[in-house]
C-alpha cells in the first residue's frame, strides 16, 4: 500500500478500507432511517390543527418558528414576537395552552425568506419546505459525488434524518456551505453572496471572516459584506428599522436564555463544548471559559491553515474549516453537522483518509446520534469529535510545505 501523509490519494488496501466505510455507512444509514421513520410515525398523534410527535411538539417541530416568521411578515409590527411572553401567547392561541414553549430568536432578515411559506397552511408549508430542502441538497451533492453509495450514505446520515424530522433549515444551509467552497476561487462573487445569505443562521458562519482575511480573498469578503448589508437594509426598509432594534434588545437575550438555562433542558441536542459541560453540571462561567479556549484554538487553526497552507488540498481545508466551525461556537445543534458529514464522505470517496482518519470519520458520521444518546444521559464527549477531527486534518496539513 502507498499512503500519502499530505492529503494525497491512498492506494490499495487503504482505498478499499475507505470504500468499506462508505458501504457500511450506506447500509447502516438505511437501517437507521427505517427504524427512525417507523418510530417517529408511530409516535405521531394526529390531532387538530397540527399533528404532534411523541414529544408533544408539532411535526416538523423547528419549522414552526420558520412558519411563524412567514406569518409575521404579513402582519403589522412583525417584531413583536421577539417578546417571549407575546410569542408564547400566540402559540397558545394557535395550538392550545398546553403547548411547550419555543423561542422566536432568528434574525429579522428571515422574514423575507419565510414570507411565502406564511401564506400556506402549516402542513402545506412544511411539505414544500422539506421538498425544497431535499431537492437543493441532493442536487448540490450530486455535483460532487457520482457514486450512489456515497449519496445514500449522505442522505440517510443521522444529521440529514434529524433535519427532516425537525423541519430544520440545515439541508439548505449545508448546500450553501458546500457551494461556498465550490465557488470560493472560481466564482468569488457567488461565494461571497452565499456567505452573506448565511447570516440568516449566523452561528454557521462565524469563522468565514477569519478565513477570507487570512487567505486574502478580498472579492469574496466584500461581496459577503455587501450582501449582508443589503439584506439588513431591505429588511429594515420593508418592516421598519425597529425590527433590528427589537432583535438586539429582545431576540438575542432570548437566545442566550437557552445557554443560561440552569435546568439544561436543551443540552442533549448541542454537540458543543459549552453544552457538554453544562450537561454535567458545570456552571455557566466555567463552561463558557472552556468554550472560549476552544474557540481561540479554532481561530488560530483557520488562520494558520488558510495563511500557511492555502494551496493545500481544498477538500482537506474545507473539512478543517467545517470541523472548526462546529467546535468554535456554544450554540449549534446536532443536525448542523451535515456539511461536515458531507466533507468527511468526500475525503473517503477520494481515498484521502488513513486508519486514524477513518476512525474519526465514523465518529463524525454518527455524531448527532451519539450526542442525543449520550447527552440525554448527561454523558459528555461528543463535543470532542469535531475538534479531534480538526486536529487530525491540521496535523495532515502541517506535513505539507509552507504555501508561497
Amino acid at each position: 500500500m502507498t499512503s500519502s501523509p499530505t492529503g494525497g490519494i491512498l492506494r490499495d488496501d487503504g482505498a478499499q478500507a475507505n470504500r468499506d466505510v462508505v458501504r457500511a455507512f450506506a447500509i447502516l444509514g438505511a437501517f437507521f432511517f427505517v427504524a427512525t421513520a417507523a418510530a417517529y410515525f408511530y409516535s405521531i398523534a394526529w390531532v387538530a390543527p397540527i399533528p404532534r410527535d411523541g414529544s408533544t411538539l408539532v411535526v416538523g417541530r423547528d419549522f414552526l418558528n420558520f412558519w411563524m416568521y412567514g406569518r409575521a411578515a404579513a402582519m403589522p409590527d412583525p417584531a413583536r414576537w421577539y417578546d417571549v411572553l407575546a410569542y408564547q401567547r400566540e402559540l397558545a392561541n394557535l395550538l392550545g395552552a398546553d403547548y411547550p414553549g419555543q423561542n422566536w430568536s432568528y434574525p429579522p432578515s428571515l422574514l423575507i425568506v419565510a414570507a411565502p411559506f406564511g401564506l400556506l397552511t402549516y402542513l402545506q408549508a412544511l411539505l414544500l419546505w422539506t421538498a425544497f430542502g431535499l431537492a437543493i441538497f441532493i442536487a448540490t451533492a450530486q455535483r460532487h459525488f457520482n457514486d450512489a453509495r456515497i449519496l445514500v450514505a449522505l442522505i440517510l446520515s443521522p444529521a440529514a434524518i434529524f433535519c427532516l424530522i425537525s423541519g430544520q433549515s440545515s439541508l439548505v444551509t449545508a448546500a450553501m456551505l458546500i457551494g461556498i467552497f465550490a465557488f470560493l476561487d472560481s466564482r468569488p462573487l457567488i461565494a461571497g453572496m452565499l456567505i452573506g445569505l448565511l447570516t440568516l443562521k449566523p452561528q454557521l458562519g462565524v469563522l468565514f471572516p477569519i478565513l477570507l482575511i487570512a487567505s486574502m480573498r478580498w472579492r469574496v469578503f466584500f461581496a459577503a459584506a455587501a450582501t449582508a448589508l443589503a439584506i439588513s437594509a431591505i429588511t429594515a426598509g420593508l418592516f421598519g428599522p425597529h425590527v433590528w432594534i427589537d432583535f438586539v434588545r429582545l431576540g438575542i437575550p432570548t437566545q442566550a436564555l437557552v445557554l443560561a438555562d440552569p435546568e439544561g433542558i436543551a443540552t442533549p441536542y448541542y454537540p458543543t463544548i459549552f453544552m457538554n459541560l453544562r450537561g454535567i453540571g458545570a456552571n455557566y462561567t466555567v463552561a463558557m471559559a472552556a468554550q472560549l479556549c476552544v474557540t481561540a484554538a479554532t481561530i488560530g487553526a483557520v488562520i494558520w491553515a488558510y495563511r500557511c497552507r492555502r494551496n493545500a488540498d481544498p477538500q482537506m481545508l474545507t473539512a478543517l474549516f467545517l470541523a472548526c466551525s462546529i467546535a468554535a461556537v456554544p450554540y449549534l445543534l446536532a443536525y448542523d453537522t451535515l456539511a461536515l458529514t458531507f466533507a468527511v464522505l468526500g475525503l473517503l470517496a477520494s481515498d484521502k483518509l488513513d486508519t486514524h482518519g477513518r476512525v474519526l470519520a465514523r465518529l463524525v458520521y454518527w455524531l448527532p446520534l451519539l450526542q442525543i444518546g449520550l447527552g440525554t444521559l448527561h454523558i459528555p464527549g461528543p463535543a470532542l469529535i469535531a475538534p479531534a477531527f480538526a486536529l487530525y486534518v491540521l496535523m495532515r496539513l502541517k506535513e505539507l510545505p509552507r504555501s508561497e
